[in-house]
């Protein structure tokens, strides 16, 4: 009790909450910029926390990792382009419910739904956090390798209208991922011969090109028939956000098992909002009754794929306090932020700092009302991005987009690769292919090669991917998902069919 009074009386000083309330802020504009992403908004952060207390320094840098998480929605929703990996998913449902004339239910779905994922995964680790920690660093390499295997299964239920072009483009992103050095060796592979393909093909440069680019590339050839930003503005105002939070809560189901896969996911190391928001975007499209209207503009998906994501900032801190290993890039920084005060990180850290842990904690649900607050406030604001002209936003846009992109490794070979990769992405959603599944190869592809080779280095019998049980659970869950999306796309092409009989 003393740990918690004390916790209390540091997070609740003014100094702490302006800082946590600026850090807010800063999160949500870095992620509402396509390329600049939470991990550089929370490096940035670090020097500036060095003069601060330890608690204060973590509860400014949680504040911009809970506002860095909802940020993304806004670019992802207003402009389809997401501003963070973590707002992929939310591209897919947030987008087309704005371009219909409800932009402001649209971010208002992603900001509840944002906000009660983070305190859903904040009370997980309040509670869950010994027995998720210790499951967490159980898993070996067959078991990661596996539950990516899992996660890939996933292009089956994205792939759209057509099987064979989402999969294709679920092989392209594979390919992609490969290029470049050897994630175990170092060793360059298919970059014939070209400099700028030795060190391969960021992913946030894949990302930017793919969804911004040539989302650009289509705003302008459609900028004659896009409906009136004025329009857009004018509905959305008259949209109480209030309102929506009922319209989250009345799917209860959906809100907390979204919540529960992001804090499983964040929970193993390596993992994160990148594949929370995807995974829990597909559970629940797997879950309704009506999966043909997700990627209509459906508020399950938006609320899935926020939920999922935020959710996940709860999920990463389970192992770095239980355990001392950095759940994502984010936690790392935290963890060395940490170091940095002189505070070793591990298994003894809730017992030697007891007042630090239970104020990460309440820091992470006063930064979800302070996220909450500031969404809700500026509103209004956000949806003046849909009134601005074509003309403007297409070029400010496209200079964030290739400013991300260069500051990533400040190399201008970088902007070369970010206009073809666009280029690619434009023809390819042109000629009717969707772009979730490629994105989703190029994520995943890296992390089960390098569990896949470092299984059969540890081990060159590849039947213990069968005999580990957790590793056989992931793998018969694949099966069953494949099985499910390809039954399920029978049963719509079927009831297609049945309309288009009545139709004529």
């Amino acid at each position: 009790m003393d740990d918690i009074l004390t916790a209390l009386a540091q997070i609740f000083a003014v100094s702490t909450l302006l800082y946590m309330l600026v850090g807010s802020v800063a999160g949500i504009i870095a992620a509402a910029i396509p390329g600049f992403t939470v991990t550089m908004a929370i490096v940035l952060t670090l020097p500036l926390t060095f003069t601060m207390e330890p608690l204060q320094g973590v509860a400014v840098m949680l504040s911009v990792y809970v506002g860095g998480l909802t940020g993304g929605l806004i670019s992802a929703a207003l402009l389809g382009i997401p501003g963070t990996p973590s707002s992929v998913a939310t591209t897919f449902d947030a987008f087309p419910m704005a371009r219909k004339g409800d932009p402001g239910r649209a971010l208002s779905l992603g900001v509840w739904a944002s906000f009660f994922g983070t305190l859903i995964s904040t009370l997980f680790l309040v509670v869950a956090a010994p027995p998720l920690a210790i499951f967490a660093v159980k898993l070996g390499p067959w078991e990661y390798f596996s539950l990516i295997v899992f996660a890939l299964t996933i292009v089956a239920s994205l792939v759209g209208d057509s099987v064979i072009r989402g999969l294709l483009a679920g092989l392209i992103g594979l390919a992609i991922s490969t290029v470049g050095a050897d994630p175990i060796l170092g060793r360059p592979r298919f970059d014939f011969g070209i400099e700028m393909l030795e060190t391969g093909l960021p992913f946030l440069v894949v990302l930017i090109g793919i969804f911004a680019i040539s989302q650009l590339l289509s705003e302008v050839e459609n900028a004659r028939t896009v409906r009136s930003g004025a329009k857009l503005v004018t509905d959305a105002i008259d949209f109480k956000t209030w309102k929506v939070m009922k319209e989250v809560l009345m799917s209860p189901v959906n809100l907390i098992r979204s919540s529960v896969v992001g804090v499983l996911i964040g929970a193993l190391p390596g993992a994160g909002g990148s594949i929370s928001n995807l995974v829990a975007y597909d559970q629940a499209k797997r879950a309704s009754k009506t999966p043909e209207v997700f990627g209509t503009g459906t508020p399950d998906g938006v609320i899935a794929s926020e939920a999922g994501n935020s959710a996940t900032a709860g999920g990463g801190l389970i192992p770095l306090i239980g355990l001392g290993i950095p759940g994502s890039a984010v936690d790392a920084i935290l963890m060395a932020s940490l170091m940095v005060h002189g505070i070793s990180v591990g298994p003894r850290l809730i017992i030697d700092h007891g007042d630090l842990v239970y104020g990460m904690f309440i820091a992470m649900a006063v930064a979800s009302f302070m996220m909450l607050i500031v969404s809700v406030l500026s509103m209004r604001l956000f949806l003046r991005v849909a009134e601005v002209p074509k003309w403007l936003i297409v070029p400010t846009v496209l200079t964030c987009c290739v400013v991300g992109s260069f500051a990533l490794n400040n190399r201008v070979t970088d902007l070369y690769l970010l206009g073809a990769v666009g280029l690619v992405g434009y023809a390819m959603r042109t000629l009717g292919y969707s772009l979730a599944p490629l994105v989703l190869g190029v994520i995943l592809g890296p992390i089960a090669e390098t569990n896949l080779r470092r299984a059969l280095m540890t081990d060159s019998d590849p039947t213990q991917f069968l005999t580990r049980p957790i590793s056989l659970i992931f793998l018969i869950a694949a099966v069953l998902s494949i099985a499910w999306a390809i039954r399920s796309h029978l049963k719509t092409n079927k009831m297609n069919g049945v309309k288009d009989a009545h139709a004529s």
